[in-house]
């Protein structure tokens, strides 16, 4: 049996599909596994022992109407059993319609649900899990959701990159949200606060457009940090949190990747709804629950209500307690 799983982006929903492929080679181990992806997200699941074929949707030559159908005709060449659409929008459903083959896709919110939360109507709770919903696409070859076990490849090399700054800790305060982020002060007083008491640097962690966000706190954390941001490959991040004593991040990619390498980790969750996701014992949630939220699927540039109190009534002292509490568990 070959399949084609399709996922283009992002970095956390692609991480998200893992705990199918492991699944699926443990249920079918003579299955041939195809999983197409943006390009410039490959470092996501590239090198997964539960891919065979690993297929890049490079925007430079196969986007656009007439060079997805080509691309499609291509794929069809390979003789699918099924295809699974995991992504559902305009060039996935592009892709599965000219393969000549089943398709199957995943349950997403109603419409008329995503139109009331954006009038402000009603608040934003997911139906399930993101997890949970992608088993569903997956009935026909009788797999059964069981949890969340994530897996976030790297390579030997990639380790060996890092190793100098294993055992310490690790913040990645950047998302693709300003709703989404925890203040840097408020990073930055967290840090200082782990470095007085437990003698412990922290790795700050993110792309190039993190540096600036992680130099401010670096800054005022008294220098307690060690400025990785735009400088590690996102291999060389998931390396590094596998031998981190702790991730504290937003509602973001590099959450995903804690989970996937077995790094505790504590997330931090504002406008967005953490009921997409179910935590396990080195996963700590921390919330205010604010009355107003969720009120976002992604997050919002800014907050809707202009107070931003599910940020903002998370307090440092707060989560440090929440450290201390779990950081041994």
């Amino acid at each position: 049996m070959r399949i084609l799983i399709i996922r283009l982006s992002s970095i956390g929903d692609i991480i998200l599909t893992t705990p199918i492929l492991k699944q699926l080679k443990e249920k079918y181990p003579n299955i041939t596994i195809d999983f197409l992806v943006l390009k410039n997200f490959k470092d996501s699941i590239e090198g997964s022992p539960y891919i065979d074929n690993l297929i890049l949707f490079d925007k430079k030559i196969n986007d656009g109407y007439k060079n997805i159908k080509e691309l499609a005709k291509k794929l069809n060449k390979n003789n699918y059993d099924y295809v699974f659409d995991l992504h559902r929008k305009f060039r996935s459903k592009l892709i599965s319609n000219g393969i000549k083959a089943k398709t199957f896709t995943y349950p997403k919110r109603k419409i008329w649900k995503t139109l009331l939360v954006r009038l402000k109507v009603i608040k934003y709770h997911v139906d399930d899990s993101i997890i949970k919903n992608y088993f569903k696409a997956f009935k026909v070859l009788d797999l059964k959701y069981k949890f969340e076990d994530l897996h976030f490849p790297f390579t030997k090399q990639d380790l060996e990159r890092v190793k100098e700054f294993g055992g310490l800790f690790a913040i990645a305060p950047g998302a693709s949200k300003e709703t989404k982020k925890w203040l840097p002060e408020n990073f930055g007083k967290l840090a200082k606060k782990l470095y007085d008491k437990y003698n412990i640097k922290t790795v700050l962690l993110g792309g190039k457009e993190d540096i600036e966000r992680c130099n401010l706190i670096n800054n005022i954390s008294d220098n307690s940090c060690i400025n990785l941001a735009g400088k590690l490959s996102l291999k060389e991040s998931g390396a590094l949190l596998s031998i981190s004593k702790l991730l504290i991040t937003n509602d973001s990619g590099p959450f995903h990747i804690g989970r996937g390498v077995g790094c505790k980790t504590f997330v931090i969750f504002g406008p967005t709804d953490p009921n997409m996701f179910q935590f396990n014992k080195d996963t700590t949630l921390i919330y205010s629950n604010e009355k107003c939220a969720p009120c976002s699927l992604h997050g919002e540039k800014q907050c809707p209500k202009k107070h931003f109190n599910c940020m903002n009534n998370i307090k440092v002292d707060y989560v440090f307690n929440l450290i201390e509490k779990n950081l041994n568990k």
